[in-house]
């Protein structure tokens, strides 16, 4: 800056000219990179990125201060350097490391982006293409599908970056900020998917450097029963007009789509190309769930089950499923959500199972049902039933009784000629016998009861009655307010009862508003304790106990998966879906067609997105199935269709590059990366910041998410061929490192 120069130059040179002589006035080499900015009348500086503009065109005008910089050897930019350099910024010139093994830090939930850099840094051929600055000659700024060259650059200064050897780690704001530019789903800092981050920023650099100036319309066409060969030759060809930068030539393949209509049986073979494979893993048909178990036993202990049930199965299969382990008919079973004291939902048979989350609690209660003894039948009702204790709460007049809710709902069978308080209060008294006392003459004295509870009967109820039951029964509700009740409920002299019993709503409150009139409403009792009588009758500790079943302790293994499998699930015909149908053209309607894949052309990087996260209308899941791929020797020879070169099969034979890694669910989770250095063969695992050397043995896990293969004959056309005089050359990725290379610092 202190140094000026001042040269004449025409409206029509270009501002390349200028570069080229201010190189000459400041003795920088052409091998140094540079780039230049222009100083506006009011003292800000503007980037002149395309110097193959005319300086008209540039807007330049006589006395136009123009600045040239060049990058540092560590890969940044003098003017991207913070004014006050401190210790820790000294210290990071004077480090000296293995070129590509730099860190990336988080800024903030961007380890997915860190995980698809690290992976695409690690791909030789894309980073030998920035580090030699071919790049540089083929920026296209004027494309309306790039983004004027910015991504490719920001992309560019941290491959620079990374392989200088200068920094242990990195910040990548500046490269975040672009894209949340130009790509508003990755504004902010909310977590996303490393896969998706791949796409777009593959996507983007291809247009920013794509060598096509002016697409021009290309009509696709149909096979039209001609052979593949010519059919495929011509989608490439058609691809490569529109299409042609570093990315087409390193990730784009074409895989071959075949169509048939159901109705008409018209054959549509079209040829496309890919930048990935997104491949399904083999889903098992069956789900595990746990249950528990309450047995109409009042001596039994509610039981843990572990079952194994269709996915796609109903609230019966779940039954049956428990009556394998129990030898209780599913007829006799209730199933219900529990969550917070309550019911959250009672499921009815016919009920879809997707509808229940994993975590949510599901309780399966015995139920009696109708039984027939010749003539004469009787029906039971199953009324819901909760727990509640009073609490005392301030009023103006310290008079006001609070209720809480507490301990595990039941769904208890009463004989419909029973339906009294009375009778209600002794059979509920059975039930929670385990872990409720009942109190002893002693304990017991004359008094009214408070509220509506009905004296002991006559006699004392046994269990309830057995038989079968498809559901909740309607049947006479019981009153809703503190009268005594209907005459043939009768009301007696009263003993000390330990509760009281409250029709409420399925919420467990006795608001009245949320009542209505309808007689087929299902009636929720209320068991209401005093807090003396609970702490005293009630064992808190033996009504939360269970027992696991023995199938719990099973430990149901997922059986892993090979990739080959998941490669021949993407090729496997399949029927279209409702929401995406085909128009076929000689029905001239829309179709369910039938659709297969096949792989005709692979590139020279295979990038393989393992499709772990499902979701569904009711659910979202993350399948966490261990795959198994080789680090060495992925054969496709048996997968691509294309007539194939018997005399080079390393043309269909790949080696693993990089791994992206997702550990965690669907809420939560952490992106890491697993990446072989192209220089030194060896592999290392990068965890944002951190970086360290790991053995093969260490790269295969249920994590791996997407996978990136470089196919054989370009890991040896891009090995450097030694000379008599050279050291011994490091192996390449995929090749057994040697000792030498194993320990890195």
């Amino acid at each position: 800056m202190d140094t000026p120069h001042t040269a004449q130059f025409s409206h029509t040179d270009s501002v390349d000219l200028i570069l080229r002589t201010a190189r000459e006035h400041f003795l920088v080499s052409p091998q140094e990179e540079t780039r230049l900015w222009i100083k506006n009348a009011e003292g800000s500086f503007e980037r002149l990125c395309n110097t193959r503009v005319t300086v008209l065109d540039a807007a330049l005008k006589t006395g136009q201060v123009v600045i040239m910089e060049t990058r540092n050897k560590d890969g940044t930019w003098p003017s991207a350097q913070p004014q006050a350099v401190n210790t820790a910024l000294e210290e990071e010139e004077e480090f000296q490391g293995q070129p590509g093994i730099c860190g990336l830090t988080n800024l903030g939930n961007t380890c997915f982006m860190n995980s698809a850099l690290q992976c695409l840094s690690n791909v030789p051929q894309l980073t030998e293409y920035f580090l030699k600055n071919r790049y540089l000659e083929e920026l296209n700024f004027c494309n309306p599908l790039g983004m004027k060259g910015e991504i490719a650059e920001a992309y560019a200064d941290l491959v620079k970056q990374a392989w200088s050897g200068h920094h242990r780690s990195i910040v990548p704001h500046v490269f975040k900020t672009k894209v949340g530019h130009f790509a508003s789903q990755f504004l902010g800092y909310q977590q996303h998917d490393s896969q998706e981050l791949l796409s777009f920023l593959l996507d983007g650099l291809h247009e920013d450097l794509n060598r096509v100036k002016k697409k021009e319309y290309v009509e696709l066409c149909d096979a039209a029963g001609r052979p593949d060969q010519e059919v495929a030759q011509e989608a490439w060809q058609n691809h490569k007009r529109r299409n042609d930068s570093v990315i087409v030539d390193t990730f784009h393949g074409l895989f071959k789509s075949t169509l048939v209509c159901p109705d008409c049986g018209n054959v549509s073979v079209t040829f496309d190309p890919f930048c990935y494979l997104s491949v399904p893993l083999p889903v098992s048909h069956k789900r595990v769930m746990e249950v528990f178990f309450v047995s109409m036993d009042p001596r039994r202990k509610p039981e843990q089950h572990r079952l194994v049930v269709p996915k796609k199965g109903k609230i019966s299969d779940l039954c049956v499923a428990l009556a394998k382990h129990t030898g209780m008919s599913p007829e006799r079973m209730m199933v219900a959500d529990v969550f917070s004291h309550r019911f959250y939902k009672i499921y009815q048979l016919e009920e879809s199972l997707s509808s229940i989350l994993d975590r949510d609690d599901i309780f399966i209660y015995e139920v009696s049902g109708r039984s027939a003894i010749g003539e004469n039948s009787r029906e039971d009702v199953v009324l819901p039933i909760y727990l509640r204790e009073r609490t005392p709460a301030r009023d103006y007049n310290n008079s006001y009784y609070g209720l809480m809710l507490f301990g595990h709902p039941l769904l208890v069978s009463v004989p419909r000629d029973r339906l009294s308080w009375d009778a209600l209060y002794h059979i509920l008294l059975y039930r929670l016998s385990r872990y409720v006392t009942r109190p002893s003459s002693d304990d017991e004295d004359d008094g009214d009861e408070k509220g509506h509870v009905a004296g002991a009967s006559s006699q004392d109820s046994g269990p309830e009655q057995a038989g079968p039951s498809s559901g909740v029964a309607g049947g006479s509700r019981a009153p809703v307010d503190n009268s005594p009740g209907p005459s043939h409920w009768p009301q007696r002299a009263r003993r000390k009862h330990l509760f009281t019993l409250q029709t409420v709503n399925s919420n467990g409150t006795s608001d009245r508003s949320t009542f209505n009139e309808d007689t087929h409403a299902q009636p929720y009792i209320a068991i209401d304790w005093e807090p003396e009588m609970k702490k005293r009758y009630y064992d808190e500790v033996e009504a939360e106990g269970y027992v696991k079943h023995d199938c719990v302790g099973y430990v149901l293994k997922k059986a892993p998966v090979r990739l080959q499998e998941c490669i021949e699930l993407f090729t496997t015909v399949e029927t279209l879906e409702k929401e995406n149908p085909w128009y076929c053209p000689t029905c001239k309607q829309h179709q369910l067609a039938t659709k297969k894949l096949d792989l005709w052309m692979l590139p020279e990087t295979l990038i393989i997105h393992l499709k772990r996260f499902s979701y569904t209308k009711f659910s979202r899941e993350k399948l966490d199935t261990l795959v198994e791929f080789p680090i060495r020797d992925l054969d496709f020879s048996e997968f691509v269709i294309k007539p194939q070169n018997e005399s080079a099969p390393e043309l269909y034979k790949y080696d693993l590059i990089a791994v992206s890694n997702h550990y965690g669910g669907l809420r939560d989770g952490h992106y890491t990366t697993f990446a072989c250095n192209k220089d030194s063969g060896q592999w290392h695992y990068f965890d944002d910041n951190s970086v360290s050397p790991v053995t093969e043995n260490q790269i295969e896990s249920k994590a791996a998410y997407v996978l990136f293969y470089q196919r054989q004959d370009v890991a040896r056309r891009l090995q450097p061929q030694p000379s008599s005089s050279d050291p011994p050359a490091s192996p390449a990725c995929g090749s057994p490192p040697n000792s030498e290379f194993m320990d890195v610092n």
